[in-house]
């Protein structure tokens, strides 16, 4: 692997995701009024909404009737109970309590307690109108080491979910794995080995019987990209790897493993969808030079034609492979067969956006606009639009879902005890706007999540980022409605802006 290369994925992997001490900077080069300016137009967290552009003004923007307006959560972000009813221990249980690698020494052992408040939780979901509501399922829970007879507690836990957000006439959206991989299969090799993807289908197939056709949305495999990205190459993420040719064998077995499980609930007779659930980050030329065009080619490839290509042609995209070499560890991985599994025929796809990635020509990435509290995270919604609408028209009109879109706010209860969270309004307006372009546009998407319901646990950030419509606090675990939840409803109210 040549340094620029080596430099490239770092740096990739450090801007895709939150990277541990990071500095917290604005835009390199801008003076601090300008940056000050541009989040406010933009609708920073610490502006409230411009008079001439209200986010709670009706804009007239109404979306398809059935339109599936909802939140998202992940169970080890929220559920806590970690050594309840039989649930084993995962990467996440063992990288948070190894010193230094969460912020202010955080766990997920209680997070916002939804295992024991998931009816309350469950109230709010109804309150504030929801449609849809996706969830992860823990496989720890599960299965405690990841292989086996299930864990019926951990089953009956789920069935009471599922079947209390039917009876608030909710839709469940399950995910079957959200990272919280059994710690006995990452003792086994984790997803460096082969076997991991073939235990995840198992495990897919006892949740598929046991929760049957109740849930009419499963997704796969959350945010691979991540797993790789985070876990493997930066390190900041469980298990907390440092290995470029690991990373991308994981990729592939990632990718087998969602494959896998599309077959088997295709086996078990269960009528749901599926799809996966992929991060996509637009990537843009950061000059007009030939280099960043080349650049931003095979940026492109890592970020998102590694796994859409995949899934939908069945094949990985030749510049990534030319680029791993014929002796990385995945070129070696990949077996016949492989991609044919891989490719088995989705239902939909979940996409999830957070942000775009500016491309030098030396392949390096810079930023173009203001960042969030998640100094990882440009804010652009015009970037929504252009994943949405490029998906559709390089990959076919496979109906969409956005499972993830949000931005943490330094939230804090005024006097009044209310949280007036006006920045993360005027995020998600405009983001809602663009999303409704590209159903103009003629993309076939059917429901956007809000990230996420609650405040919770945030990886490696621990308690620290708050991304929920809903206010934790973590001493009482008492909820309270933000501004951005009360207008949330009126926006599924009316389905619309």
């Amino acid at each position: 692997m040549s340094l620029l290369t080596r430099r490239r994925l770092l740096r990739r992997a450090a801007l895709s995701a939150t990277a541990a001490g990071a500095a917290r900077t604005g835009l390199a080069g801008a003076t601090a009024a300008t940056t000050a300016a541009s989040t406010a137009a933009l609708g920073g967290c610490d502006s409230p909404p411009e008079r001439a552009t209200d986010p709670e003004q009706d804009r007239g923007l109404r979306f398809p009737d059935g339109f599936g307006w909802g939140a998202a959560t992940s169970a080890y972000q929220i559920e806590g109970a970690a050594k309840e009813d039989g649930r084993g221990e995962s990467v996440w249980d063992t990288f948070s309590h190894t010193p230094g690698r969460i912020r202010n020494g955080d766990t997920g052992d209680v997070a916002a307690d939804h295992y024991h408040r998931y009816a309350q939780d469950l109230d709010l979901m109804r309150d504030l109108g929801l449609r849809s509501y996706r969830f992860s399922i823990s496989w720890p829970r599960i299965q405690a080491d990841g292989s086996g007879r299930p864990n019926q507690r951990g089953l009956d836990f789920y069935r009471r979910l599922v079947d209390g957000v039917h009876e608030r006439g909710i839709a469940p959206m399950a995910t079957l794995f959200h990272w919280d991989l059994p710690q006995a299969l990452q003792d086994a090799g984790g997803w460096e080995n082969r076997d991991t993807a073939e235990r995840f289908a198992e495990y897919a197939d006892a949740v598929f019987r046991a929760l049957g056709d109740q849930v009419p949305v499963w997704l796969t495999v959350n945010e691979p990209k991540t797993v790789v990205q985070n876990g493997y190459i930066w390190g900041h993420h469980a298990p907390g790897f440092q290995d470029e040719d690991a990373a991308y064998l994981v990729a592939h077995h990632l990718q087998l493993a969602h494959g896998l499980a599309v077959q088997a609930l295709r086996a078990s007779g269960v009528t749901g969808r599926i799809g996966p659930a992929l991060n996509l980050h637009p990537c843009y030329p950061a000059d007009d030079t030939a280099e960043a065009a080349a650049a931003t080619r095979l940026h492109d490839g890592y970020e998102n034609r590694l796994y859409l290509d995949s899934i939908f042609k069945g094949a990985y995209p030749q510049d990534v492979l030319d680029d791993r070499g014929p002796d990385s560890r995945m070129v070696r991985g990949v077996r016949d067969g492989d991609l044919k599994i891989i490719s088995s025929p989705v239902d939909l796809l979940a996409v999830q956006y957070y942000t775009p990635i500016y491309v030098t020509g030396d392949g390096s990435t810079v930023r173009k606009w203001p960042t969030s509290e998640a100094e990882w995270q440009q804010i652009y919604p015009e970037g929504m639009y252009d994943i949405l609408t490029r998906v559709t028209r390089d990959y076919g009109r496979v109906p969409i879902t956005i499972t993830e879109n949000g931005l943490p706010c330094p939230d804090v209860p005024g006097a009044d005890g209310n949280v007036d969270d006006a920045g993360r309004v005027s995020f998600l307006r405009d983001h809602f706007a663009a999303a409704h372009r590209a159903i103009r546009d003629g993309v076939p998407l059917e429901s956007y999540h809000v990230w996420s319901l609650l405040d919770n646990f945030e990886w490696a950030e621990g308690y620290e980022q708050r991304w929920g419509l809903v206010y934790v606090d973590y001493p009482s675990q008492r909820r309270v409605l933000k501004r951005s939840a009360h207008w949330y409803r009126d926006v599924i109210r009316r389905n619309g802006l």
